[in-house]
């Protein structure tokens, strides 16, 4: 078994919440410090860019209506719209340090609609081009206040020079058949950008290393409420104690047999390192491949669509069915 080794970074800091232009610094504060502990893989928390929206789960339905139309109406003209060329800062980063970047954003689609958000993962590689952009498929709870639901054209595995690389976004690790549709494509690096924390989230990414056979990163996003800038509308009453930790992060980076090999990173900002070995992973389905010969193919039968979804046309009619370029039948 030929070694593949390289060092993998989680950057577990809080981004500038609502504003994209100091969010994309931290980005880019978080990659010189990647880069200066010799990482080539660079892992960023979900919706980093301007910031996870944690002020949806402190807002109360019908009383704060106009408080959240206001954050929000922020929070759309703060949003990353890639085809403007948003990203530019960051895909520069990527190619001048030879560094592959998995960041979630808030994105902002102007071919599907100037008004709808995705909570979306992209992959930036080590030239500049993003590689894949990933929807979260369901966002959780009061966060489809703010996000659309995603779709499957993002549910990819990329060869990449560091190895085979995909992963999910929070909650979406608890989806069994998106799990499923990234173990058959063999994935040996899965990251999973996210808001969860504590001991059952941990538990999770260690049994996704153990299932899938694969390496995990889970990027937490810790940050304070001293954190929330101090522009943000009504702050001191949904965040009255800047000493309390909204989020404690738990970053951690686990091996594919389910050791965890950096983290818990709890409670603090910094970087979380690992040198990883994609070709444990390979090894690793000696004893267990979920999507091969520990499979039935006879019995199991998944049929994923890999469509961009998009708006009807008023040209066009809608949108046609997938085609059997997107569809991935396991």
């Amino acid at each position: 078994m030929g070694s593949r080794a390289f060092r993998a970074a989680i950057v577990q800091r809080p981004a500038v919440l609502l504003d994209r232009s100091a969010s994309t610094e931290r980005v880019l504060e978080g990659i010189e410090e990647v880069v200066g502990s010799g990482a080539t893989l660079a892992v960023f928390p979900e919706a980093y860019l301007p910031g996870y929206p944690d002020y949806i789960w402190r807002l109360a339905p019908g009383e704060d209506l106009e408080l959240s139309q206001r954050i929000h109406g922020r929070l759309v003209e703060q949003a990353v719209d890639i085809g403007a060329g948003d990203l530019g800062p960051i895909t520069d980063a990527a190619r001048a340090h030879d560094l592959t970047i998995v960041l979630g954003i808030h994105e902002r689609d102007a071919e599907y609609s100037r008004a709808t958000l995705f909570n979306t993962v992209v992959t930036i590689g080590p030239d500049g081009s993003v590689l894949n952009r990933h929807r979260k498929l369901v966002p959780t709870h009061p966060e489809r206040m703010v996000w659309s639901p995603g779709d499957g054209a993002g549910l990819r595995v990329l060869d990449t020079a560091l190895g085979r690389l995909g992963g999910l976004i929070c909650w979406e690790n608890y989806m069994p058949l998106a799990r499923f549709a990234l173990y058959a494509q063999g994935v040996e690096i899965w990251t999973a950008p996210n808001w969860d924390e504590g001991d059952n989230w941990v538990a999770s990414m260690r049994h996704i290393a153990l299932e899938g056979r694969c390496w995990v990163l889970g990027a937490g996003y810790a940050t304070t409420a001293g954190d929330i800038p101090a522009d943000f509308p009504d702050r001191d009453r949904l965040y009255p104690d800047p000493d309390e930790w909204i989020n404690h992060g738990d970053s951690v980076i686990v091996a594919p047999d389910g050791t965890i090999v950096a983290g818990p990173l709890r409670g603090e900002h910094g970087i979380l390192t690992a040198d990883i070995d994609p070709a444990l992973s390979g090894a690793s389905h000696h004893t267990l491949d979920t999507a091969g010969h520990y499979n039935r193919p006879d019995v199991f039968h998944l049929r994923v669509d890999r469509s961009r979804r998009r708006q009807v046309s008023f040209d066009d009619g809608p949108s046609p069915a997938a085609t059997a370029a997107d569809v991935l039948e396991i």
